[in-house]
């Protein structure tokens, strides 16, 4: 059965599998290339980081399998940024990752933020994302953080 639950603990670096995973697939880099623009210190201590801290993290369960992560983090008072939205290559495409992404941007009205940010790393290999987040309302925004990324997008919730 596949469904979306809150990330427990001991699944944090089975999310990290699957980052690398997808990350390997999209930009065809080791994992080493990887840990080297990522730590992924927010996944270690993820209570700090978005639970204790007004955000949220999901993930996509095939069964016992961790297949797909969200996550809404806390920018300030007003604006959240969309987080560690990976799916496998086999669950895209299915309405999953809407499906996850609508309850990430429900918590992130519930919780009271009035706009929601994300960046996405390539342009040109990210298309399918692109596509997908242009879909939901998302626009081009300048830079709001010093990261590797590219393309820079806001929503208004």
């Amino acid at each position: 059965m596949i469904e979306i639950k809150s990330i427990q603990l001991h699944q944090s670096e089975e999310v990290k599998h699957l980052i690398f995973a997808v990350c390997n697939e999209i930009f065809q880099v080791s994992e080493e290339v990887i840990r080297r623009f990522d730590t992924m210190s927010d996944i270690d201590d993820m209570h700090s980081y978005y639970f204790n801290n007004g955000g949220t993290f999901l993930v996509l369960m095939d069964e016992r399998k961790v297949v797909g992560s969200g996550a809404i983090r806390r920018l300030n008072n007003d604006i959240c940024e969309l987080k560690r939205m990976w799916f496998i290559k086999k669950y895209r495409g299915q309405g999953l990752a809407n499906q996850m992404v609508q309850l990430l941007l429900d918590f992130a009205r519930k919780t009271g933020y009035k706009k929601v940010r994300l960046d996405l790393l390539d342009e040109q290999k990210q298309t399918q994302a692109l596509k997908f987040y242009k879909r939901l309302g998302f626009y081009a925004i300048a830079p709001y953080n010093d990261s590797f990324c590219t393309v820079f997008m806001e929503k208004i919730l």
